[in-house]
């Protein structure tokens, strides 16, 4: 869930402000995260699924921005692919999303947490992900 409070950036004031919502900023961070090599999917809700189903992509499922006075933390829930190092990939999620945001937004993120809801083996690949782990996330839009 998203607080409703956009983002105003450092700009030149002569040629007016730069305002971002905070949606654009989740669908940079989970596109970022989703193309990391061993992250088999994010999690979604409800909505999510349904979207897929119609065609549509849901960039923005798993990921969750809390935007206070100490800065814009983000949380995000991944499912793994089975064999890679966890650790690893969860430090490669928090490095390339940060870079990312801050490349296409100037924006710099105070906390990037990764949270790893399972590990998927290679042979449940082909199967739905709600089918198997059920869908815990209440429905964030």
């Amino acid at each position: 869930m998203v607080e409703e409070t956009n983002l105003v950036l450092e700009a030149n004031q002569e040629l007016g402000e730069i305002v971002i919502a905070p949606e654009v900023i989740e669908v940079i961070i989970g596109i970022a995260a989703a193309k990391v090599e061993g992250v088999y999917a994010m999690r979604g809700s409800f909505t999510n699924n349904v979207n897929e189903l119609l065609g549509r992509s849901a960039h923005r499922k798993g990921v969750h921005l809390t935007i206070d006075e100490s800065g814009i933390k983000v949380d995000l829930y991944s499912y793994m692919k089975y064999g890679v190092s966890v650790p690893k990939v969860a430090m490669e999620i928090q490095q390339i999303v940060k870079q990312q945001v801050l490349f296409m937004t100037d924006v710099v993120l105070s906390e990037v947490n990764v949270h790893v809801l399972a590990v998927v083996p290679e042979k449940t690949e082909e199967l739905n992900m709600a089918e198997l782990f059920g869908n815990e996330e209440e429905d964030n839009e």
